[in-house]
Protein backbone atom coordinates (compact mmCIF):
# COMPACT_ATOMS: atom_id res chain seq x y z
CA UNK A 1 0.00 0.00 0.00
CA UNK A 2 1.43 3.38 -0.96
CA UNK A 3 1.53 6.36 1.38
CA UNK A 4 -1.08 8.16 -0.73
CA UNK A 5 -3.46 5.23 -0.49
CA UNK A 6 -2.87 5.00 3.27
CA UNK A 7 -3.48 8.74 3.64
CA UNK A 8 -6.74 8.50 1.69
CA UNK A 9 -7.96 5.61 3.86
CA UNK A 10 -7.03 7.51 7.03
CA UNK A 11 -9.17 10.42 5.80
CA UNK A 12 -12.13 8.11 5.23
CA UNK A 13 -11.68 6.52 8.66
CA UNK A 14 -11.75 9.89 10.43
CA UNK A 15 -15.51 10.23 9.88
CA UNK A 16 -16.29 6.60 10.77
CA UNK A 17 -17.51 5.37 14.13
CA UNK A 18 -15.86 2.24 15.59
CA UNK A 19 -17.99 -0.84 14.94
CA UNK A 20 -16.10 -3.17 17.32
CA UNK A 21 -14.80 -2.76 20.87
CA UNK A 22 -12.30 -4.92 22.72
CA UNK A 23 -12.45 -5.06 26.50
CA UNK A 24 -11.26 -7.49 29.17
CA UNK A 25 -11.79 -10.55 26.95
CA UNK A 26 -9.53 -8.98 24.30
CA UNK A 27 -9.36 -10.88 21.02
CA UNK A 28 -11.51 -14.00 20.73
CA UNK A 29 -12.19 -16.28 17.74
CA UNK A 30 -15.73 -14.92 17.61
CA UNK A 31 -14.42 -11.34 17.35
CA UNK A 32 -12.02 -12.34 14.59
CA UNK A 33 -14.81 -14.01 12.61
CA UNK A 34 -17.08 -10.97 13.00
CA UNK A 35 -14.30 -8.62 11.89
CA UNK A 36 -13.58 -10.80 8.84
CA UNK A 37 -17.27 -10.66 7.87
CA UNK A 38 -17.36 -6.89 8.37
CA UNK A 39 -14.25 -6.47 6.20
CA UNK A 40 -15.91 -8.47 3.41
CA UNK A 41 -18.94 -6.17 3.56
CA UNK A 42 -17.24 -2.80 4.17
CA UNK A 43 -13.53 -2.99 3.22
CA UNK A 44 -12.65 -0.39 5.91
CA UNK A 45 -13.25 -1.11 9.60
CA UNK A 46 -12.52 0.95 12.72
CA UNK A 47 -12.02 -0.77 16.09
CA UNK A 48 -11.89 0.72 19.59
CA UNK A 49 -9.75 -0.87 22.31
CA UNK A 50 -11.19 -0.06 25.73
CA UNK A 51 -9.10 1.04 28.71
CA UNK A 52 -9.69 -2.23 30.59
CA UNK A 53 -8.04 -4.28 27.81
CA UNK A 54 -4.56 -5.34 28.97
CA UNK A 55 -3.22 -6.08 25.47
CA UNK A 56 -1.30 -3.61 23.31
CA UNK A 57 -3.41 -2.18 20.44
CA UNK A 58 -0.48 -2.56 18.00
CA UNK A 59 -0.20 -6.27 18.77
CA UNK A 60 -3.97 -6.74 18.49
CA UNK A 61 -3.95 -4.98 15.11
CA UNK A 62 -1.17 -7.22 13.77
CA UNK A 63 -2.89 -10.40 14.95
CA UNK A 64 -6.23 -9.38 13.42
CA UNK A 65 -4.53 -8.42 10.14
CA UNK A 66 -2.84 -11.83 9.93
CA UNK A 67 -5.99 -13.77 10.75
CA UNK A 68 -8.27 -11.81 8.39
CA UNK A 69 -5.66 -11.28 5.62
CA UNK A 70 -6.16 -7.51 5.80
CA UNK A 71 -3.83 -4.54 6.20
CA UNK A 72 -3.39 -2.23 9.17
CA UNK A 73 -3.97 1.34 7.99
CA UNK A 74 -3.19 2.95 11.33
CA UNK A 75 -3.16 2.53 15.08
CA UNK A 76 -3.60 5.77 16.99
CA UNK A 77 -3.87 5.41 20.74
CA UNK A 78 -6.65 2.89 21.28
CA UNK A 79 -8.14 3.08 17.75
CA UNK A 80 -7.34 0.56 15.01
CA UNK A 81 -8.21 0.98 11.32
CA UNK A 82 -8.09 -2.08 9.04
CA UNK A 83 -8.51 -2.33 5.27
CA UNK A 84 -9.14 -5.28 2.97
CA UNK A 85 -9.70 -5.02 -0.78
Amino acid sequence: MTSKQRSYLKGLAMTMDPIFQFGKASLTPENTKAIAEALEARELVKINVLQNCADDPNEIAQVIAERTRSEVVQVIGKKIVLYKE
